[in-house]
């Protein structure tokens, strides 16, 4: 992708919002409704956006929110497309560059996510402490842009240690025991083999997902803290006896989304108290 259609991205949005934002937000499967809580919101669909690319998967409705949360400006993309529906690496961290050039610093990554780790259940929110990226997909590769960052950016705190610090912080304020973990990445679109889930315990995955790593990556290329949060909505494959959907996953989601919405909202609140935006 060329910096020409990161840039015509990047001014289009500019030219619809009035503002500049500090953080940027990421919602996966069934976490869109969160934008319910963005007040003094401008909604721009992503096929208004040159060079984003239509998302084509339930739960994902393809808009990007600017609005205020706790009186700190924010850029929210509600949804996200991925590799297994046929984008190039590219188109799926373009959003993330666009918000980059319009001003955001700090990017709170989202999704929904199986549960390898047999001590969690579904409706548990996970702050993620690191990846595994099975994917075989990277959007760094080919000819680095030195305008965006480094040719081999370091992913040593790929997740903010800071940010997940606060994030578990005003979790256990409200109530809510955030689990800790490590995600993998894997291409999808089907979900893994009981097999495969038993391979991705041994080198150390807790929770499994189809998104977030091209994302997180290219965060840190730019030079953006990243914090990510995950939705356990099922058993991984095998742990238990019944079959996985995505239309559960998405049930789960939502009735997940008191919790998230609480904590997202006052962890952006805590990081205005402390000026770190």
């Amino acid at each position: 992708m060329s910096m020409q259609k990161i840039i015509e991205a990047t001014n289009y949005i500019q030219s619809k919002i009035n503002a500049k934002p500090k953080i940027g937000i990421v919602l996966g499967s069934g976490l869109g409704i969160y934008a319910d809580h963005i007040e003094n919101k401008i909604i721009i669909p992503f096929n208004e956006i040159p060079h984003f690319q239509r998302t084509t998967v339930e739960g994902h409705e393809g808009r990007l929110i600017f609005g205020d949360v706790k009186g700190v400006k924010v850029l929210a993309l509600q949804g996200r497309i991925h590799a297994y529906e046929g984008h190039p690496m590219e188109d799926i961290v373009l959003p993330v560059r666009a918000m980059s050039m319009a001003g955001i610093e700090i990017l709170f990554t989202t999704n929904a996510s199986g549960g390898i780790n047999e001590k969690w259940a579904p409706g548990d929110l996970a702050i993620i402490d690191d990846h595994i990226n099975l994917s075989g997909r990277n959007p760094l590769v080919g000819p680095n842009m030195a305008e965006l960052g480094p040719r081999f950016p370091d992913m040593t705190k790929a997740y903010d240690p800071e940010l997940s610090k606060v994030l578990k912080e005003v979790g256990k304020r409200h109530h809510v025991d955030m689990k800790n973990g490590v995600y993998v990445s894997v291409l999808g679109p089907t979900y893994e083999t009981p097999a495969e889930i038993r391979m991705l315990r041994v080198l150390g995955a807790d929770m499994v997902g189809m998104s977030t790593v091209p994302e997180v990556i290219a965060a840190n290329h730019l030079g953006i803290k990243v914090a990510g949060v995950a939705c356990i909505t099922n058993h991984a494959a095998g742990i238990k006896p019944e079959k996985l959907s995505h239309a559960d996953v998405k049930v789960v989601a939502e009735k997940a989304m008191l919790g998230f919405a609480t904590i997202l909202t006052e962890t952006i609140g805590e990081l205005k108290h402390l000026g770190i935006v």
